[in-house]
């Protein structure tokens, strides 16, 4: 678990954000091109589950709140800007409730 870290879960959900967002297009914008759509479907799908229960486990490890977590596993097949959108909102909380928790001083 200590590879699993707040700005590494935040990275990813905005990296998951930008491949749905390619899928769209892919499927709307440009007519459905075969090969493309599939990969990022599959890429979404994928990284979705990934996500899901990444979070889950970062949520009882108290990485990240279990509302973030439940943002993500559960919106996260339909939108992943849900979990992007969330992360925003957590990190902002973080740094309003003061200094946040570290393991042996290495700072987040």
């Amino acid at each position: 678990m200590r590879y699993i870290t707040f700005r590494r879960l935040e990275v990813v959900s905005f990296i998951h954000s930008g491949v749905y967002s390619a899928l769209l297009i892919c499927a709307f914008a440009l007519g459905k091109p075969e090969p493309a759509t599939f990969i990022f479907g599959l890429a979404h799908g994928l990284i979705w589950i990934a996500m899901s229960l990444v979070c889950i486990a970062a949520a009882r490890a108290r990485i990240i709140p279990f509302w973030l977590a439940v943002v993500v596993a559960v919106l996260g097949g339909l939108g992943p800007f849900a979990g992007s959108i969330g992360f925003i909102v957590a990190d902002r909380q973080r740094h309003a409730h003061g200094p946040v928790r570290t393991e042996a001083g290495s700072g987040r």
